[in-house]
């Protein structure tokens, strides 16, 4: 079992796969380079990420509500739905969490070595050259081997389709994203590690303005696979706008600022990516996926509409967990250093504090949704072919949906204490399956007697089994390899979040039902929350919190100030 993390002194060694990476530590146990980026590098990181993801949501807003207005809710949009599987599916596996997991503690163990200044070829250069070409032959092979194999894909995803060669022919056109959703991936993977997060986080905005673009000049004469087009076309967007950024990285070879080690001591450099390890990751990212893949199994054989409804629901309900997601994109690799330097007292502490800062935020984001979500989709998508019935459906289901953000966002948080130290674990995969085994369960019990809500029902209680069991390996009896956390400090900031959010939302719900407009509803019922939630943190001393939002409010109060004084 790996060393527990010393309350005092020095750090713990680092995990076996991280061995061979010198370390000079000072006192306290921090590393000679110093603590990491700085907190304002940190708050400015996460504003610019959440400033780019928030643009990228609107836009996939925007993709929704054209999608909505073009083809409403019915055969068409449930058929190109069908076939949205394969990008939902590759954007997790490839872009946000797999390829994350596995290349950014890569990266990051191939910029420690460069830092030292080790003898022979670039540590970052020779990562690269071993990788991304055999990546690309597997990723090209399974785009041709999808794209074949369509109708049985189909068949089994949705037996219940009226028209399944609608969705065949948009399936082939999105199974192109396999490969070009891999090599965005991969280059937001190495810029992230190189602490550069801009070109990463305006991937989707560039992908949704394909989208878009294609459907409204295509959708005439296409129909409906002028949107699976706009798919093929955007992946291939969001790889183009990132290599130009890699280039530079990889080729300037030098390292990021403050992170530099001393010691000469080369070591012995062992494989980046592990076999185990890249199947544990692959497995666990795919299964935790597979809740989509269950909920369109399921909702199939629904009247016509479920799936646009699940869909429509689940893209407004998961934008506070994505904005969430933003704290984890920009800390991940910070972590992921401070492994690599053997400190894994400052990973913990890492992670702690992204634990209390997501879970108020995306509770916050949760309670607004609940309070406001059927003003949301009549002021997002009620238009043309999208009916007030669609509206009512798709806010029923939003609210299920709001109740397993928190498990959703725990699981991407705590997941990457598993797979950030290079050792191979399947204690995730576990208790993702576990979380699958629910999910299926749920909704075979659910789906008859409460339609598409109970497939939201099943998928919150499945994902929510995940979260709980992946926190408590972290604990006193954790799992080997992991950076461990105080559960018991965790669960007690959360739970004071969470009640914060159920006042809050029940607040909401008053203020947003004193109007008539949408506009104003939405307006007055997030305020509303917003203040309660926000007046509720602070009474009940969630410290964690209000800590965590300090950076972010310094960095907001010194920017503004910076602009005055120079009478911007």
């Amino acid at each position: 079992m790996s060393p527990r993390p010393a309350t005092t002194g020095t750090a713990p060694e680092p995990p076996p796969g991280l061995a061979g990476l010198p370390r000079r530590r000072t006192g306290g146990g921090r590393s000679a380079a110093g603590s990491g980026p700085s907190r304002r590098f940190l708050a400015r990181a996460t504003l610019l990420s959440a400033a780019l993801s928030m643009a990228g949501a609107v836009l996939g807003l925007g993709r929704d509500q054209t999608l909505a207005h073009l083809f409403g809710a019915g055969v068409d949009s449930d058929a190109f739905l069908v076939a949205w599987t394969l990008p939902e599916m590759a954007s997790t596996l490839l872009i946000e969490d797999g390829m994350a997991f596995l290349l950014v503690p890569a990266f990051s163990v191939a910029l420690a070595r460069r830092a030292r200044g080790t003898t022979g070829p670039d540590p970052v250069r020779g990562l690269v050259a071993a990788s991304l070409p055999r990546l690309c032959l597997v990723l090209a092979g399974t785009a041709a081997v999808l794209a074949a194999t369509a109708p049985s894909l189909v068949s089994v995803l949705a037996p219940g389709l009226p028209d399944p060669s609608l969705a065949v022919s948009c399936t082939r056109l999105t199974a192109t994203c396999v490969l070009s959703f891999g090599l965005a991936g991969y280059f937001s993977a190495a810029l992230r590690a190189h602490r550069n997060y801009l070109a990463p986080g305006a991937i989707y905005i560039a992908y949704n303005i394909a989208i878009i673009a294609t459907m409204f000049v295509l959708a005439g004469r296409w129909g409906v696979r002028a949107a699976a087009l706009g798919v093929a076309l955007g992946g291939c967007v969001m790889a183009a706008v990132q290599a130009p950024s890699v280039w530079r990285r990889i080729t300037k070879g030098q390292d990021p600022g403050g992170f530099a080690t001393a010691s000469a001591d080369d070591g012995t450099d062992g494989p980046p990516l592990a076999p185990a390890l890249v199947c544990a990751v692959l497995l666990f990212t795919l299964c935790r996926q597979s809740q989509v893949l269950i909920e369109r199994y399921f909702a199939s054989g629904l009247p016509a509409g479920a799936i646009s409804h699940l869909n429509y629901a689940q893209k407004v309900a998961q934008l506070p967990m994505s904005l969430s997601m933003m704290v984890c994109v920009v800390t991940f690799p910070v972590m992921a250093r401070a492994i690599a330097e053997g400190d894994l007292r400052r990973a913990r502490d890492r992670v702690e504090r992204d634990l209390a800062l997501m879970g108020c935020l995306v509770l916050l984001g949760a309670a607004m949704v609940v309070a406001c979500a059927p003003q949301i989709v009549q002021l997002l998508f009620q238009r043309g072919a999208f009916t007030a019935q669609d509206t009512a459906a798709t806010a029923a289901v939003m609210r299920v949906y709001a109740v397993g953000l928190l498990g959703h966002t725990l699981v991407g948080a705590l997941v990457r204490s598993y797979f950030s130290t290079g050792r191979t674990t399947w204690f995730p995969l576990g208790a993702m399956v576990l979380g699958a085994l629910v999910t299926v369960v749920v909704s075979a019990w659910a789906v008859d007697p409460w339609g598409a809500p109970g497939l939201a029902a099943a998928n919150a209680a499945g994902i929510t089994l995940t979260a709980l069991l992946l926190l408590h390996g972290l604990g006193p009896r954790r799992v080997p390899g992991t950076v461990p956390v105080c559960v018991r400090r965790v669960v007690a900031e959360l739970s004071r979040t969470v009640r914060a959010a159920v006042c809050a939302a029940g607040a909401g719900l008053l203020c947003a039902g004193l109007f008539d407009s949408p506009a104003a509803a939405v307006a007055v019922g997030c305020t509303g929350v917003a203040a309660v939630f926000l007046l509720l943190v602070w009474l009940l001393d969630a410290a964690d919190a209000r800590s965590l939002l300090l950076p972010v409010t310094h960095s907001v109060r010194s920017s503004l100030t910076r602009r005055l004084r120079h009478g911007r």
